[in-house]
């Protein structure tokens, strides 16, 4: 198997489907979010029986399934490929400008449409490692959806490599593309019986080589607080403000330590994620994240303290405390097949790529996929900066990503029986 004289499609259809607006919303009520993430969808539909692949469709909840065969004698689990449609709601996904930066020199990268917005390795330090390569940015006004188009760009060119070159050997394929992702619901409405797969991985990885199969565990803390209002000319002793109650509770929250801000690689935090409030009434989400799940009720107990401590020191107004859970750590129920670890960091090698074995530190539609009975560990991509307007990704290593996948394909298939 040689891919140096195979044609990619890839940066091609990264470029097509980044100009998409694909939009998750996390206010909506409908499933999916918002309809246009369908639009990419039926794209993907479309594109995939141009290929030869018979089976696949769009449901009405905007999840692609896509079926290719197996092509060999041998008995192989069935493996799934999966990657998300939409981008996140963070920063404007609307008329994405995608330019790519030929033969990159290692300088500066301004982008156009605000030259406040500039690229470097000082400020993005992976750019060191990508001198003479092929650089995607966006324009400057937007994201540039490499989280996770580049993903599906990668599955898309995988899968066209393999239906043009049947010498590769592989058991049967399935595809899943999902929506709503960015909201945390990316799995809510996935047919499992549908998808049929024994053994999955997500397309949803950052740097050259990464390979994720443990993630945070994470749940989603609301405090709702209760004020006392009255017209402030008579307030004396009748006033008690929501606002100033769930200010002392966020500024009791640590400053050198359990923020994003201030950890890193397994490193848990607290993080409040939105404030709304008036006099009368206030709530803050916060969202909590470890790899070690006794560590949420630490965390859910110092809230508890902190709101105490604020009800305290404002007589009269009333608080409380709710936790939703969110996802929980994959290598739970990844640990137990480690095949597919093994083989995805055998491809990784294989496509001649040293392997960046680490945690995510966040999580993926593989981790809920994985509670669903389908163990999901992620591939990079070569997505960096995302969620923000300096979002950018090199087309070599979208490239070697699908180098990567097809090979894993093969090895699926030659250690089986």
């Amino acid at each position: 198997m040689s891919f140096t004289e195979y044609a990619y499609t890839v940066a091609n259809r990264f470029l097509k489907y980044a100009q998409i607006d694909t939009q998750s919303d996390p206010f909506s009520t409908f499933f999916p979010s918002t309809e246009k993430q369908k639009n990419l969808s039926k794209l993907l539909v479309e594109e995939l029986k141009a290929m030869g692949v018979n089976e696949a469709e769009l449901d009405a909840n905007g999840y692609v399934y896509a079926i290719i065969p197996s092509n060999t004698s041998k008995e192989v689990p069935v493996i799934c490929f999966c990657s998300h449609v939409d981008t996140s709601p963070d920063c404007s996904g609307k008329d994405v400008k995608p330019i790519i930066h030929k033969n990159y020199d290692g300088g500066e990268i301004r982008l156009p449409d605000d030259v406040n917005q500039i690229l470097s390795p000082a400020n993005h330090p992976d750019l060191e490692n990508k001198v003479g390569e092929d650089i995607i940015t966006a324009s400057g006004k937007t994201l540039l959806g490499a989280d996770d188009k580049s993903g599906v760009a990668i599955i898309m060119d995988a899968a066209h490599y393999l239906l043009n070159h049947p010498e590769v050997k592989h058991g049967e394929l399935r595809l899943l593309f999902t929506p709503d992702e960015e909201v945390g619901n990316g799995t809510r409405k996935v047919d499992m019986k549908k998808l049929g797969a024994d053994f999955g991985y997500t397309l949803d990885g950052d740097i050259l080589g990464a390979f994720e199969d443990e993630n945070f565990n994470a749940d989603e803390l609301t405090i709702t607080i209760d004020g006392v209002s009255t017209h402030p000319g008579s307030a004396k002793g009748k006033l008690v403000s929501a606002i100033k109650v769930a200010s002392a509770v966020i500024d009791g929250l640590p400053r050198h330590q359990l923020s994003p801000e201030t950890t890193e690689l397994k490193e848990g935090f607290i993080h409040p994620t939105n404030l709304q409030a008036n006099g009368e009434k206030a709530s803050i989400s916060f969202i909590l994240r470890s790899f070690k799940e006794a560590d949420l009720e630490k965390y859910k107990n110092k809230l508890e303290g902190l709101l105490e401590q604020a009800l305290t020191d404002y007589p009269g107004a009333k608080g409380k405390l709710e936790v939703q859970q969110q996802y929980r750590n994959m290598q739970q129920v990844i640990s137990q097949h480690p095949d597919i670890s093994n083989f995805a960091i055998q491809a990784i090698k294989e496509a001649g790529i040293k392997p960046q074995h680490k945690p995510i530190r966040g999580g993926t539609d593989g981790a809920m996929l994985s509670f669903k009975g389908l163990p999901c560990p992620n591939i990079f991509t070569g997505q960096h900066a995302f969620h923000s307007r300096q979002e950018w990704i090199s087309i070599q290593d979208m490239q070697k990503s699908v180098e990567v996948v097809v090979r894993l394909c093969q090895i699926w298939e030659r250690e089986s029986k």
